[in-house]
């Protein structure tokens, strides 16, 4: 495995902060002056990069509005939508793509894409992206994974959709283009997903399997299971990001809103922060907390010869007294003198 791989700026791997991807995807609601202002909402949440999506309705789909070419699942949050009708809702036109990109520049952030056909990756490679992401709706597209590959960028992959053999198949393609620099995310393809059908156990699983980085590819509500993907050693947290989920659009159900990203962006770096190694022991920031331990105390004046008892021996805080371990074997031995009330009980105290 790859413990560091570079993208732009960014060193992504467990040894670094995780990296956080703003999805735009069609959040627009097809107004560049929106778009702009989910990147400048991005930053200012504190994301590392923002992604788009690139296609057309034509290199997607079909003019068609029968058959599979029309959604009429009951479940779904595009019912009745023809698939061409939707990405034509959803696409981000491609001459927004460089202004888009030099804004989140000029702001500090990653700004790259998922092509979505070969004309995409043409298309993208003219504006110098650091990196290219492969939605799992692709996963399985060969000859687009090919042309990825050849670019000689990092890859992050999507795994929704897809069994162990597809995957195992995407991963020798890279691997036998020579590519390395690949991250593969663990992702549930349903809109909004349920934390029930997450399954985030499967992060540290595929790591070992594929012998690489794995992220999450979020689609849940909240920031939970970002924050619980890190915990099982994800290095990067895609969520679909928008400015207010009121304002509708296409994927404005599952998206975050900037205080929403915020939050990720926060908890997951503490989380990250909090994993550290396996340790025990009392460690450096401790040793001032050691003196509030309980610890055993003279809690009634105590004449010399008198026996110690449950009335003037108790077991509290602080701790500057012997350990509460060796309270019942002093209970019945005698003071070799005579101790005042608030003294902490040590070993010179008994006869």
């Amino acid at each position: 495995m790859k413990s560091e791989i570079k993208i732009g700026h960014y060193s992504v791997g467990k040894a670094f902060k995780p990296l956080v991807i703003a999805e735009m995807s069609g959040n627009h609601n097809q107004s560049l002056d929106r778009a702009l202002a989910i990147v400048d909402a991005a930053a200012e949440a504190g994301a590392d990069a923002i992604k788009l999506q690139t296609y057309t309705a034509d290199t997607m789909t079909l003019n068609l509005n029968k058959n599979l070419f029309k959604i009429d699942d009951e479940t779904s949050l595009w019912k009745g939508e023809s698939l061409y009708d939707l990405y034509k809702k959803a696409y981000t036109p491609w001459e927004w793509h460089k202004p888009l990109f030099d804004r989140a520049k000029e702001l500090g952030m990653l700004a790259f894409s998922s092509p979505f056909d070969v004309t995409s990756v043409d298309f993208l490679e003219t504006l110098d992206v650091p990196a290219y992401k492969i939605a799992s709706f692709e996963n399985t597209d060969w000859g687009l994974l090919k042309k990825v590959v050849a670019t000689d960028k990092p890859i992050i992959m999507s795994t929704g959709l897809a069994n162990v053999s597809d995957i195992d198949e995407s991963v020798r393609i890279m691997r036998g283009a020579g590519c390395e620099d690949f991250i593969l995310l663990k992702c549930t393809s349903s809109y909004p997903a349920n934390p029930y059908n997450t399954n985030l156990a499967t992060i540290p699983h595929m790591s070992a399997l594929f012998d690489c980085q794995v992220g999450l590819s979020d689609h849940t509500m909240g920031v939970g299971a970002p924050v619980a993907a890190i915990a099982l050693g994800a290095t990067v947290i895609e969520k679909h990001f928008t400015l207010s989920r009121a304002d509708g659009g296409v994927d404005s159900t599952f998206s975050l809103e900037p205080h929403e990203l915020k939050s990720l962006v926060i908890e997951t770096e503490r989380a990250w922060q909090s994993l550290g190694q396996v340790k025990y022991g009392i460690q450096d920031t401790e040793i001032k907390s050691l003196r509030f331990k309980r610890s055993i105390y003279v809690v009634k004046d105590i004449a010399a010869g008198e026996r110690y008892n449950t009335d003037n021996l108790r077991v509290i805080r602080p701790g500057d007294g012997i350990q509460p371990k060796h309270f019942d074997n002093i209970i019945g031995m005698k003071a070799v003198k005579d101790i005042a009330a608030g003294t902490p009980f040590t070993w010179d105290l008994l006869n």
